[in-house]
């Protein structure tokens, strides 16, 4: 069986003196230009949701709600018990340390505090959140590669890598498979939706769903956080999460159905 070795991959770009710049940091960078090009370009598109000069602040709002969520989630979802002992390492982000599922509540309470405040409705500007961010999870992934790290689980299949944390055993590169579903593929279904589908929320319902399934799937070939393992009937807590995450889509998804028959209502007048 012909494998390749992740060694190939350097983290790092270049040093300049004790300062490292890295590719996982380079591909944050990628992803936030790219949010911001795909929210300017709807809110364009949308005419009236919020002027598109106003872009670069609701993206700002995003990435504050991203790394306090991803920071505060990791730390209740993953590892409680060592923070409850080292509270202080909660502000050490240079260790590492990062849930997109607390990420994804942290931008949902800034995007309603940014709502609130810009006076815009929150469903409407979630569905543009919603279309931004598939490109730049897929971009993170790709980081997570490079990175070695989030790898998956042993296989036999031919493009099994050896991941320097995985031992000398081939492995599923699992953050491409999430790369290639959390990226393009759930981007193409949403952009292709975003004009069929009038109502402010269905996107981001949608979004809910779809990624939580995408990811349910993966993180059966993704290799459970050691500090966890499996947590009920074989499941991971990003499964878990992830069923959370379904079932709040297909709920505001009801909800958007039940209340259609008001929304055609008043803007058939």
């Amino acid at each position: 069986m012909n494998m390749s070795s992740h060694m190939l991959f350097d983290p790092v770009i270049f040093r300049l003196g004790p300062l490292e710049f890295r590719w996982y940091g380079l591909m944050y960078l990628i992803g936030f230009g790219i949010a911001y090009l795909i929210i300017k370009s709807e809110l364009t598109r949308k005419k009236g949701t919020l002027p598109p000069e106003a872009a670069g602040d609701f993206l700002f709002y995003l990435i504050l709600g991203l790394l306090v969520g991803a920071r505060i989630g990791y730390v209740i979802f993953y590892n409680l018990p060592v923070y409850i002992q080292r509270p202080w390492e909660v502000f050490a982000i240079w260790h590492g340390g990062m849930s997109f599922h607390g990420g994804l509540i942290g931008m949902i309470v800034f995007g309603f505090i940014f709502s609130t405040k810009y006076r815009v409705p929150f469903f409407e500007l979630a569905d543009v959140g919603a279309l931004a961010a598939p490109m730049g999870l897929m971009l993170g992934r790709i980081g997570n590669f490079i990175n070695g790290e989030l790898f998956g689980r042993p296989t036999s299949l031919p493009w099994g890598m050896i991941f320097p944390g995985g031992g000398n055993i081939p492995r599923h590169p699992s953050q491409i498979y999430e790369a290639l579903l959390e990226g393009p593929v759930l981007f193409s279904i949403l952009w292709v939706l975003r004009t069929r589908i009038k109502r402010p929320g269905n996107i981001l319902a949608i979004f809910l769903m779809i990624y939580g399934l995408f990811r349910f799937l993966a993180e059966f070939f993704r290799e459970p956080d050691p500090q966890l393992g499996f947590i009920f009937e074989g499941l991971t807590m990003g499964q878990i999460l992830c069923l959370a995450m379904i079932s709040s889509g297909a709920g505001l998804f009801v909800y958007l159905r039940l209340t259609d028959r008001s929304f055609d209502q008043a803007n058939s007048t």
